[in-house]
C-alpha cells in the first residue's frame, strides 16, 4: 500500500485532468444542479485510455470534453466507456462521447435498459404516472401543476446511447492496462450501480455508492411505489465493507478519501437515525407528503420535493420491511407505527 500514502492533487479544474496515481487521471465536469460537479475517472489502457462516466449534457460538456480529448491524454483516444449507472449526470453525455472517439460502451444490465427506457418515455402517459404516483403520496393541487407543467425531464438530459454495448456485471474482472479491476455492483442509488476494485492499487472507483460528504440519494419512484431501496443499499454498503480499511476510495462527488469503513458506518449510522425519527412520527399515521415534512423539514419549493419525497418514501418501505410500520390502505396510504414499536 505504499503507492496509497502518496499525496493526492487539488481538484482539476474543468476541461483539465489531475493524475491521482500512475495511469490513473482525474477530470471534473460541471453540473447545473447540486452538487454542481461530477467526478470522472480515465484510466490508461495501452495506446489508449478507459473512461469511467461521461458527465452531463451540457452547453459546457463539449468544449470541456474537446479539451481533455486535445491536452489531457497525450494523444491517445479513449476508447472504452464504462458507465456506472444511468443517471443524467454520469451519462448525459456518454453518447455524445461514444459518437465523438468510437469509444465502445461498457454498462451493467440494468442501467443500460434503464436509459433506454427514460429516453423513448417521452409521451403524456409518463406524466400521467408521475401525478397519480404524487396523488398517492399526499400532494397538493400545487404540486401536481407543477409536475404537469415540467413533463418528463431525462429524455431532455440524456443523448440516446449506443444501440450497441458489453454488459458488465458482479465480480467481472476488466483488464485496464496490464491492471485488474473487479466490478462490485449495488443497489438502492440505482438498480446494478457498477464500481470498480483493483486490488493492486488498493483503489475503489465508487460512484455514488460512497460518497464522502453527503449521503446518497436512495429514493423510490413511480414505476415501483413499494420498493425497499434503502434496504438494497445498506446491503451494498455492506459488502464494499469488506475491502481494506486503506482502500483510497474515488468517489462521484467531492474529493478522493481513506476511511472507507468509518463512511459506511456513518452513512449506517445516519439512515438508522432517519428510520428512528420517521418511526417514532408515525405514531400520529402520515402521508408520505406529511412524512417528508419531518425528513425534510426545510425543503419547500416543488422543484426539489421529488427528491425529498422519494427519499421519504424509501425510509417509509423500510419500516414497513422492518414491521416497524404498516401502509394502511386507501387512494392515499398512511404510515402508522406499529404497536410493539419502540417509543
Amino acid at each position: 500500500m505504499t503507492e496509497n500514502a502518496a499525496p493526492l492533487p487539488p481538484p482539476p479544474e474543468p476541461g483539465a485532468v489531475a493524475e491521482i496515481r500512475p495511469g490513473l487521471r482525474w477530470a471534473r465536469m460541471p453540473l447545473p444542479f447540486p452538487p454542481h460537479h461530477v467526478n470522472l475517472w480515465l484510466l490508461e489502457d495501452g495506446a489508449g485510455w478507459l473512461a469511467v462516466d461521461a458527465g452531463a449534457r451540457t452547453d459546457e460538456s463539449v468544449g470541456l470534453w474537446s479539451r481533455i480529448l486535445e491536452e489531457g491524454l497525450e494523444g491517445r483516444p479513449i476508447t472504452r466507456l464504462l458507465a456506472t449507472h444511468f443517471h443524467p449526470d454520469h451519462v448525459g453525455f456518454a453518447g455524445w462521447l461514444c459518437e465523438r472517439t468510437g469509444a465502445s460502451l461498457l454498462m451493467p444490465r440494468a442501467e443500460y435498459l434503464m436509459s433506454r427506457f427514460l429516453c423513448l418515455d417521452t409521451d403524456e402517459g409518463m406524466t400521467a404516472q408521475q401525478l397519480d404516483f404524487a396523488r398517492m403520496m399526499g400532494g397538493g393541487e400545487d404540486y401536481l401543476a407543477f409536475l404537469a407543467a415540467r413533463g418528463p425531464l431525462y429524455a431532455r438530459a440524456v443523448m440516446p446511447l449506443p444501440r450497441q454495448y458489453r454488459r458488465i456485471a458482479q465480480d467481472d474482472r476488466i483488464a485496464v492496462g496490464g491492471r485488474e479491476w473487479r466490478v462490485m455492483t449495488g443497489g438502492g442509488h440505482a438498480p446494478e450501480m457498477a464500481a470498480l476494485h483493483c486490488e493492486s492499487l488498493g483503489v475503489l472507483i465508487a460512484a455514488d455508492q460512497v460518497l464522502p460528504r453527503i449521503s446518497p440519494y436512495v429514493g423510490v419512484g413511480a414505476t415501483e411505489p413499494e420498493a425497499d431501496p434503502l434496504r438494497d443499499f445498506l446491503e451494498s454498503n455492506a459488502r464494499l465493507r469488506a475491502l481494506p480499511a486503506e482502500t483510497l476510495v474515488l468517489p462521484s462527488h467531492g474529493e478522493p478519501f481513506f476511511g472507507l469503513h468509518e463512511r459506511i458506518d456513518a452513512l449506517a449510522a445516519h439512515h438508522a437515525e432517519r428510520l428512528g425519527t420517521l418511526e417514532a412520527a408515525c405514531a400520529t399515521p402520515l402521508t408520505a407528503f406529511e412524512a417528508a415534512g419531518v425528513l425534510f423539514p426545510r425543503v419547500r419549493e416543488h422543484r426539489p420535493m421529488g427528491f425529498a419525497l422519494g427519499e421519504t418514501l424509501a425510509h417509509l418501505n423500510r419500516l414497513v420491511g422492518e414491521g416497524r410500520a404498516v401502509r394502511e390502505a386507501g387512494d392515499v396510504p398512511r404510515y402508522r407505527r406499529t404497536k410493539n414499536a419502540g417509543e
